[in-house]
């Protein structure tokens, strides 16, 4: 009898994503893959990751010690090749959603990444949207991207859910682990 694996990808390797993916990786029976784009400013989080290396900074109890641990497991390891979303049974999005001078959200990165999954994902796949947006940005903008780029519909084809992230410097995986969390589908 061969093992079941439940194979996740988390999308965006920030404060959100980094221990989100090593703590489903973490859980038997999970495979994780994070992907992060390859950028100036945050592609050297790929090699860093793969290492078993934690690259947030500061005081964060318990996160170094878990992405080395589940590195090592070869239940973790980082990308930039959105084909992984084909193979996964559930898509995190994590991705910033920075605001302009007027606080308006950007989403180019959000629209990027749903078009991105939307092209990939397989039918009866999760998508789970855990990002900072605005209410109603899992309909109106996440949703209709990924039905057009999928010929699928949500609530059918495929799920899709909202569930807010709740994490804080300094205290990620107690956040994560401790606090309850809401989730709208």
């Amino acid at each position: 009898q061969g093992r079941i694996f439940l194979k996740i990808v988390v999308v965006g390797m920030g404060y959100v994503g980094i221990p989100v993916a090593a703590l489903f990786a973490d859980v038997k029976g999970f495979n994780v893959t994070g992907v992060q784009r390859m950028s100036k400013r945050s592609g050297w989080k790929i090699d860093h990751l793969n290492r078993g290396k934690n690259p947030i900074e500061g005081k964060e109890p318990g996160l170094a010690e878990l992405i080395e641990r589940v590195v090592e497991k070869g239940t973790f390891r980082v990308t930039d090749d959105i084909s992984v979303y084909g193979e996964a049974d559930a898509i995190l999005i994590t991705v910033q959603t920075p605001v302009d001078e007027n606080h308006i959200p950007r989403y180019e990165s959000l629209r990027q990444v749903s078009q991105d999954i939307g092209k990939h994902m397989k039918k009866g796949a999760l998508v789970v949207l855990e990002s900072t947006v605005a209410p109603g940005t899992t309909d109106h903008v996440v949703k209709p991207i990924l039905e057009e780029q999928s010929g699928r519909k949500a609530g059918g084809d495929f799920s899709l859910v909202f569930s807010y992230e709740r994490v804080m410097l300094g205290r990620l995986l107690h956040n994560l682990t401790k606090l309850d969390r809401i989730v709208g589908g």
